[in-house]
């Protein structure tokens, strides 16, 4: 399938672990925790736990790196592991802030090699140049609570 054969939330789902390889690669560890998510067509906001709002140039940074990303048309890959062995092989690091019930005892693991890993139950592009590309047009930074929101649309 190519891009255009992907429903648009597909695109922004995957869209959504791209950005986040983004924000960790260029904010570092701090960065690593999803707060929330949310897609809506091609539109999509990711949430992550940090402590301070970016600058301009990190923001435009983390574009870059994730549309760079896209143009390698990276492999995704998807497995399907026992809960208990993939937080052995694995670790806690596939969880973002918000649990995963007890009860799921086999987990969907989305994998793009060097940049993102996460349990994850949605549906997601083969590769990351189905996405098309990421252009962010907003980020708040809520300092009491200290999410920063990035706001952005496939293209």
């Amino acid at each position: 399938m190519n891009k255009s054969e992907y429903p648009l939330e597909i695109r922004t789902h995957t869209a959504l672990h791209i950005l986040k390889g983004a924000v960790v690669k260029v904010l570092g560890e701090d960065a690593m925790w999803t707060a929330g998510t949310y897609t809506d067509n091609r539109h999509g906001r990711l949430t992550v736990k940090f402590n301070r709002r970016p600058s301009d140039e990190e923001v435009k940074m983390i574009e870059e790196q994730a549309n760079k990303k896209i143009e390698e048309d990276a492999e995704i890959h998807v497995m399907e592991l026992d809960r208990v062995e993939a937080e052995e092989k694995i670790g806690k690091i596939i969880y973002d802030l918000y649990p995963v019930p007890d009860s799921v005892k086999k987990l969907k693991i989305v994998y793009i090699k060097d940049w993102n890993i996460n349990a994850c139950n949605k549906d997601h592009t083969l590769k990351t140049g189905d996405v098309g590309g990421i252009a962010i047009h907003r980020v708040r930074f809520r300092k009491s609570k200290k999410l920063l929101e990035i706001v952005f649309d496939i293209i």
